[in-house]
Formats: C-alpha cells, sequence, structure tokens
C-alpha cells in the first residue's frame, strides 16, 4: 500500500505542477514559427528547460533532468509543435509508425524540416552533448527523433531501440537511468526567405560542417592524405597479388581472351582461411551503375600508366575488351557475364561453387523487382547509359579507340528511340521483345541517361542527343526534385526491400515522404550540373545545388562514439538502411568537388575530400589502424596477405560495436577498394596534382 500511496502522491504532484520546474515562454524568435515545446518527466523529476536566442533565426534548447534514483523508463519525449501547417517535411530516416523511431545510429547530418511557401522549421540535434560518452555509457540513453506530418509534430527523445526490416527502428522497452543529469539539446533555425525554402537543406548542412565537421577534417580526419597513394597500391597489390587466385578471372569469349576481376570474394577466400571455400553469390563480372569493372579498370589503366607497369596495364586492357564483347541487341546490351553455380555437400556443410567460365552466359542485374536470376533479368537502360558514359570517358581520356565510340553511339541512337513523350526513359526493358516494362517508368534514374546523352554530344557534336537530354532532364525537374521522388533500383530491391511491395511511387503518410536513395540524388546533381556546363544555363547549376544538398545531409558531419570506425564524411545509402561509410563516397566525392569549385564553396572542397578519404577508411590495412583493429576482431586469421581487403561500409544491419559489430565478411572490388582506387586516380589528373596537395589535408 505504501509504495501505492508514494506513486499517487507523485502524480498528484505532478498534475498539481509541485515540484516541476517551471517551463519558461518561449523565445519571441520562434512565436510564429512554434507553437509549444512539451517536455516528458524521467521518472519523478520534472524537465529544466533553457532557450538561448543565437540570432539570426536560431535558438539553442537545452532539456536537463536530475534523477536522485535509478529511473526505469521506456521513452522520454520532447515534442515541438510548429506554430503553422507545413507542405513539406523531410527527416534523416523514415518512421512509417507511432512505434518507429530515427535511432542515432543514423545521426549523421541529423535533421527534421518542416515548411509552409513562407514558413520554414528546422531541428537538429545537438552533437556536442550527444557526443560526450557519459550520454552513451548507460542503456537508456539512445537519442532519437520523430517526425508525424499528419499530426504536424517533431520529437526528439531517449529509448532503447530494435530493428526490423533492413532496416527501421523501433522503439525497446528496458531503459535505465542511473543518478545524475541527463541532458537533450537541439538547435531550432527559423526562416522566412525564399532562397531557404527553396533549398532546405542548405542552413543546416552548412551549420553542422562548420560546427562539427570542419575541425575534424582540417585534423587530419577521416585518414591522412599521406595515407591514401598507400592505399590505392595495397588495392592493386591484393587484387593482382596476394588474392589473384580469387579475385582475377579470365575467359574466352570466341578468339579473344578477356578478363576482369569478380563481382564478390569474402573471408573464406583468403589465402589465411583454413576451412572451405564458400561462395557467398554467383560468381560474375558485372558493368553496371555499382559494380563496374569498366569503371574500375580505368583507375588501373591510369595507375599502370603512371608507374609503367606493364601487367597491371594489360589486366586494364583486358577488361575493356570484356565490355566491348557484351554483345548488343539493336543497340541494347548485358550488363553481367556469370558462370552456372552449384551446391556441393562437404562433411554436412552445404557449399556455393563456380562451375567454371568454360560455360559462362551473359544476363543483367538481378536487383530488380522482376526476377532474382541474373539470366533471365531485363535489360537496365541505368546500367547501360553508365557504361556507355564509361565508354566514352575512357575514349575522351585514355585511349583513342574509335571502337568505344561506335559501341556507344549504337546504344544511343537506340536510347533515343525510346525516349517517353514526356521526356523520361523507361527503367527496364523486356529480354526478346525489349518493350519497355513498368516499374520506375519514370523516375529519377532517367538523369544517368542525360549525363550520357550529353557526353555523347560533345563527342558526337549531333544535337538530336542535346534535345533529348534537355527534354528529360525538365521531366525530372517538373517531376522529381520538389516531390524528393528519389526512387531507384537500390530503393526497393537491394538488401532494403521495405516498401517494395507496397511504396512504390507513394509517400510513407506518416512522414510525407517517399523512401530515398542518394544514388538517384547524385545521377540528377551530376546530370544538372552536366547540363550546366554544355548549357551555361545557371539554373540549371541553381536546381543541381539543391539536389545536391539534400544528397550531402546523408554524409556524416561528426565522429560519433558509438561508432569505431572513422566515419567523417562516409556517405549512408538511403532513408530505410543503416549503412556509414558506404562506397557510392568514392563516385560522388568529385562531383561535390565540382560544386565546390565552381560555386566557390570551400565547405563542399572539404565535404568531397572528405568524401574520397572515407572511401579507404574501410580498408584492412596497417595505414587504418582503428580499422585494422575491428577487422581483426571480427576476423581473427586476417594477416599481411589480406592488406587491401576492404567491406564496402560499416554498420550495415544497423548496429555497431567495439568487438567488430559492423564489420562485414566481403569485398566487391568494384564497389570498395578498386572503386575507391579509380576516384582517387580519376579526381588527380582531373583537378591536377597541385591542387590535391594544397587542399588535401
Amino acid at each position: 500500500m505504501k509504495g501505492t500511496f508514494v506513486t499517487v502522491f507523485a502524480a498528484l504532484l505532478s498534475i498539481c505542477g509541485v515540484c516541476q520546474p517551471k517551463q519558461p515562454a518561449l523565445p519571441l524568435s520562434l512565436k510564429t514559427y512554434v507553437r509549444d515545446i512539451r517536455c516528458d518527466r524521467m521518472g519523478n523529476a520534472g524537465p529544466s528547460v533553457q532557450y538561448t536566442d543565437l540570432g539570426q533565426g536560431t535558438v539553442h534548447v537545452t532539456v536537463s533532468w536530475d534523477l536522485t534514483d535509478t529511473v526505469r523508463q521506456d521513452d522520454v519525449q520532447i515534442v515541438i509543435s510548429p506554430a503553422f501547417r507545413p507542405d513539406f517535411h523531410w527527416a534523416s530516416h523514415l518512421t512509417p509508425t507511432d512505434s518507429n523511431i530515427i535511432a542515432q545510429h543514423v545521426f549523421r547530418t541529423p535533421a527534421m524540416i518542416v515548411q509552409s511557401k513562407q514558413q520554414q522549421l528546422v531541428v537538429v540535434p545537438d552533437l556536442d552533448i550527444l557526443g560526450k560518452r557519459n550520454n552513451t555509457s548507460d542503456p537508456g540513453s539512445g537519442w532519437y527523433m520523430d517526425m508525424d506530418a499528419p499530426a504536424n509534430r517533431l520529437t526528439l527523445g531517449l529509448s532503447l531501440s530494435k530493428i526490423k526490416e533492413h532496416v527501421l527502428y523501433y522503439r525497446q522497452r528496458g531503459a535505465i537511468y542511473a543518478p545524475g543529469r541527463r541532458t537533450v539539446g537541439f538547435y531550432l533555425f527559423t526562416a522566412d526567405d525564399a532562397e531557404r525554402i527553396f533549398n532546405p537543406w542548405q542552413r543546416p548542412l552548412a551549420f553542422c560542417w562548420e560546427k562539427w565537421g570542419r575541425s575534424l577534417f582540417l585534423q587530419g580526419e577521416p585518414l591522412p592524405a599521406r595515407n591514401i597513394p598507400f592505399c590505392v597500391s595495397q588495392t592493386y597489390q591484393w587484387a593482382f597479388g596476394s588474392w589473384k587466385k580469387s579475385v582475377w578471372q579470365e575467359l574466352q569469349l570466341g578468339d579473344k581472351k578477356v578478363g576482369a576481376p569478380v563481382f564478390i570474394v569474402n573471408v573464406t577466400q583468403s589465402p589465411n582461411w583454413k576451412g572451405d571455400i564458400n561462395e557467398r553469390e554467383v560468381r560474375s563480372i558485372w558493368n553496371q551503375a555499382w559494380f563496374s569493372s569498366l569503371r574500375s579498370a580505368s583507375g588501373l589503366y591510369r595507375f599502370a600508366r603512371e608507374k609503367k607497369d606493364s601487367a597491371l596495364l594489360g589486366y586494364a586492357l583486358s577488361t575493356k575488351e570484356l565490355a566491348l564483347s557484351f554483345p548488343q541487341e539493336d543497340g541494347f546490351f548485358y550488363s553481367v557475364v556469370a558462370t552456372p553455380m552449384e551446391t556441393v555437400n562437404k562433411n554436412g556443410r552445404l557449399l556455393h561453387r563456380s562451375k567454371g567460365w568454360d560455360s559462362c552466359y551473359f544476363g543483367n542485374s538481378n536487383r530488380n523487382p522482376y526476377t532474382g536470376d541474373v539470366r533471365q533479368s531485363p535489360f537496365h537502360i541505368l546500367d547501360m547509359s553508365y557504361t556507355a558514359y564509361l565508354m566514352l570517358e575512357w575514349y575522351e581520356e585514355l585511349e583513342k579507340d574509335e571502337r568505344l565510340v561506335q559501341y556507344a553511339k549504337r546504344y544511343a541512337d537506340a536510347l533515343l528511340r525510346i525516349q517517353r513523350p514526356d521526356g523520361f526513359f523507361p527503367a527496364w526493358l523486356a529480354l526478346g521483345s525489349r518493350e519497355p516494362l513498368p516499374y520506375l517508368d519514370r523516375s529519377p534514374e532517367t538523369s544517368m541517361s542525360v549525363t550520357f546523352l550529353l557526353k555523347m554530344y560533345r563527342v558526337s557534336g549531333d544535337a538530336r542527343y542535346k534535345a533529348a537530354a534537355v527534354k528529360a532532364m525538365q521531366a525530372v525537374i517538373d517531376q522529381i526534385i520538389f516531390q524528393g521522388r528519389w526512387e531507384d533500383f537500390e530503393t526497393y530491391w537491394s538488401c532494403s526491400r521495405y516498401g517494395s511491395d507496397t511504396l512504390v511511387g507513394r509517400k510513407v503518410v506518416r512522414n510525407d515522404m517517399y523512401k530515398q536513395n542518394t544514388l538517384s540524388m547524385y545521377w540528377t546533381a551530376q546530370a544538372l550540373y552536366a547540363l550546366f556546363e554544355t548549357t551555361g544555363d545557371k539554373q540549371y547549376l541553381h536546381h543541381g545545388q539543391r539536389v545536391l544538398d539534400e544528397m550531402l545531409m546523408y554524409q556524416a558531419s561528426w565522429q560519433p562514439p558509438y561508432m569505431y570506425v572513422n566515419v567523417l564524411g562516409g556517405f549512408g545509402v538511403m532513408n530505410g538502411d543503416g549503412e556509414w561509410n558506404d562506397s557510392r563516397q568514392s563516385l560522388f566525392a568529385e562531383l561535390i568537388l565540382q560544386y565546390g569549385k565552381t560555386l566557390d564553396r570551400p565547405a563542399y572542397i572539404q565535404r568531397g575530400l572528405a568524401a574520397l578519404k572515407a572511401s579507404f577508411v574501410m580498408m584492412y590495412s596497417p595505414y587504418n589502424p582503428k580499422t585494422k583493429e575491428q577487422w581483426e576482431r571480427k576476423w581473427n586469421f586476417f594477416g599481411k596477405e589480406d592488406y587491401g581487403f576492404m567491406m564496402e561500409n560499416y554498420g550495415h544491419d544497423g548496429t555497431t560495436g567495439a568487438g567488430g559489430l559492423g564489420i562485414g565478411e566481403f569485398t566487391i572490388y568494384d564497389w570498395g577498394n578498386g572503386a575507391a582506387a579509380e576516384a582517387y586516380l580519376r579526381i588527380a589528373a582531373h583537378f591536377g596534382e597541385k591542387w590535391m596537395t594544397d587542399h588535401l589535408k
């Protein structure tokens, strides 16, 4: 009875306002933007709220609770209610139901943004407070955000979390708080000017980099610049030296012997592994928008030419020959060459093995909504446009092989024939009939075809390609950019399949957002930049910067204490996945630098270089001591023969830990170490060694 009386009495005191600190009134500068901010009690402790008006539409808020006893409380909320009705919403991650949260694991450049035609409100968690280790030392201290658009409510809170799907976070019971002070802090930004409403990410992006990212970058994070050339060399020593038996593949196509590094290898293929080899996926070679052997080969070509290494040059040229050997059908062509596989039983264990290249076949990427079978997968316009673009880039920059131009031209002419009346290009074509298929028939994947056609126009001078590109770009501007419809093949048909059955072409109602992927943001920002270069029209650059900034919200602007490798500058994938340091940063780096130089934005240049550095952070190497330790905690048999092995990302399943949790098991050369090496060599060639030396720290 005594315990019941104490509980009831405490509740009555709470209702009467006794023992609860009086919350101060909202600052005058917030009145027309925020209706109220409501804060939960933590146990019997009322919240102490402090507002600091920093001027220029910026208010810093701290909420503290002084706990005299241990508190068990599943959820603690700070609820911000906007004083206006937004028609635009953006947050760092999806929370489709009231049970979902945006866990601190995905706080890369964390923010919640709501705006109308006249008003904007942005919430950014205070990463200085979150970054203090005493705020992450007990199981109840996980920060989270949540955005409920229909209820017009933005929430910051404390809760444990669990993962379902791949990767959505849910509140989990069981949080415990020890006695002491608990503090949550955040910044509120308000604006009513047209430019900030046009580009809602510009302000939080600049703020987070200036406050947290810039100083870390100037200190040399995420990787000392002097280490990058050693990592590049280590990549090629790994692929064509210590791991060559598993990585390098040769095949006979007609009278030509061609080859390329294999699509994927895993730790069971290490020279130091003592067990049986189990191949993770179909043994294959890809020329696809992700995994491009031709892209990696161009980097190897640059490296071999610089080092005067004829053996490495031979590997690069062999891969180019393979790209030219992919069969074309009315201009369209395949993206994958693969071997038949078999399953063998060895001592009761089923092992996945290749039957060899003698019976290889051509197919397409199985990351699609139609089939998981490479042999049956439809033609993917995105993959073909990217490969044809790389062929023209090889022709312009490496060697004047006219076959590359003719191959690309056959495809370009075929591409023009299937452009939709509204300007978009379909995503997939059926095998055989080559008829357009329904999924993503009006998507930002079209942007890659814009960039390719502009390159084709530059090489050939044929104005048809430019006209088609302009028409396609306008379709993307009108129907994709301002709606935030960043849907592409990876958004739904890779590892994160949430929404593939119900969300394609539809928003998550609770968040008023589409499921979004950074690849299609990149292709669109790249296409807009290419169109600006081609036409000189600054409106393309203006729109491109908006898209670039949305993409940069997925880049890490700080170093969380719960990440056990360096992450500054690394990228996430989408608003429904958990990776850090994803290999796409090697693809993105040069575009960020291009915008930085053109717009004279030092922060973009720093972000671009940080992305380039982050491209090497996941490499198992003595030049990455923190990462090396994590690899060895996960795979204790790793040794010097494995230097160069590199997982495509970190924290893929949405969790990390000091004991190696978050470290993967495979390397995709064309979406990992080979891609990172190519990016560095390409950027050095385009920007010049002196420029690189002057800007890299």
